[in-house]
């Protein structure tokens, strides 16, 4: 059977997209569709912030928000300067760092302390996960526990909307972990060898 004919073209965000008719086309339609929704809304929360905050709306606040909303995962503010820097839209140190605390305070970012750094990830519409820090090394990962989640979700408080969650789990990970025992071997070795 012909390609063309076991595919459909569907205009989304701007943009044209072929999908594969088999069970992958809702699933990819879908996403495609719901991030678009997602930033709209974002966009939208952000516009009435700003207007009830009395601020300007300018081009720059909206592509860092753009940006933002692109991450995946955890980001710094260098690695949103860089990522904004190579997509040629220059903003400046100033404007991102400003920009960031407006997104914070409208609830639409949420800033991470982990050991000496800020991380940030974006707060709309994500899933609730937990964080493991590596002692170590710094690194953090994700990790989703749907008992954890339940128990969180299960604590009422008379008078209180939680209205998100951080969880952080501190330790060390299995590759600093390894990394120590390999260590702790040689000098062991060096030790009886002396």
């Amino acid at each position: 059977m012909n390609w063309a004919k076991n595919a459909i073209k569907t205009k989304i965000i701007g943009r044209y997209g072929v999908f594969s008719i088999k069970n992958t086309i809702f699933a990819r339609y879908f996403t495609c569709t719901m991030e678009y929704k997602v930033r709209e809304t974002v966009r939208d929360t952000f516009e009435q912030y700003l207007q009830n905050k009395g601020l300007r709306k300018t081009q720059e606040r909206f592509a860092i928000l753009e940006a933002v909303y692109s991450i995946e995962g955890h980001f710094t503010l260098e690695t949103l300067l860089d990522m904004m820097n190579a997509s040629k839209f220059h903003v400046s140190r100033a404007t991102l760092y400003n920009t960031m605390d407006l997104l914070v305070d409208a609830h639409l970012v949420i800033r991470h302390k982990f050991g000496n750094t800020s991380q940030y990830e974006k707060l709309y519409n994500m899933t609730i996960h937990f964080h493991r820090v590596c002692t170590s090394c710094g690194s953090v990962s994700e990790v989703e526990d749907e008992k954890l989640r339940q128990a969180i979700e299960s604590t009422h408080s008379r008078g209180f909307t939680i209205s998100h969650t951080a969880l952080y789990i501190y330790g060390t990970c299995s590759k600093c972990a390894a990394a120590r025992r390999r260590k702790e071997k040689k000098l062991k070795e060096q030790k009886n060898n002396k």
